[in-house]
């Protein structure tokens, strides 16, 4: 594999992940760090729904933790939703498949936390030969020291460190486009 397709986007192979952005989560969260987040999901949502490439959001545990923040729900519509008790999204057949069925090799990982569900899905999906691309302005932890370190491991997974702006700009590849028009205006 080439340097270009391990850190280049394509939207014809990514699919968008947003990793349990629920509400009993979410008041455990520093706010103006979690206001940072949801904006970037924000963003990340309507490029994706903009550029066509599928969605799939996963809620752990919903009767104790809630749904996920109704904002972000109304930017994932068309979004495919995955209960799920086990911390990796792996745990969800459900989820597994839709992922292998979307044909995707490149998943655009958000959510939280961190250190325990996003780290142990981006394990298993490394495992499983996907490549992913770790949001930082789009994955939280309760505590920097947690987010740090899970950044650590998953970039020594293989995983590949990005933010909300170069996902976008790697997605649209070129400037003067409609789609860039409007997207583009996202990020000013």
């Amino acid at each position: 594999m080439s340097v270009k397709d391990r850190f280049f986007l394509d939207r014809d192979k990514a699919v968008l992940v947003v990793i349990d952005v629920q509400d009993k989560l979410c008041q455990a969260m520093d706010e103006k760090v979690l206001q940072n987040l949801t904006r970037n999901i924000g963003i990340l949502l309507e490029s994706a729904t903009e550029l066509g490439l599928p969605v799939l959001v996963t809620e752990q545990y919903v009767k104790g933790l809630g749904a996920t923040l109704p904002m972000l729900k109304d930017k994932a519509a068309a979004a495919s939703y995955y209960e799920k008790m086990a911390f990796s999204s792996c745990g969800s057949t459900e989820f597994v498949e839709k992922l292998k069925k979307s044909g995707r090799t490149q998943v655009i990982m958000t959510g939280m936390e961190t250190h325990v569900c996003v780290l142990q899905t981006v394990i298993e999906l490394r495992d499983a030969g996907f490549e992913v691309h770790v949001v930082k302005d789009a994955v939280m932890s309760r505590s920097k020291r947690n987010w740090q370190t899970a950044m650590e491991a998953m970039t020594l997974t293989g995983a590949v460190p990005t933010c909300t702006e170069s996902v976008l700009f790697q997605l649209l590849k070129v400037a003067g486009t409609e789609e860039f028009k409007k997207l583009s205006k996202l990020v000013r």
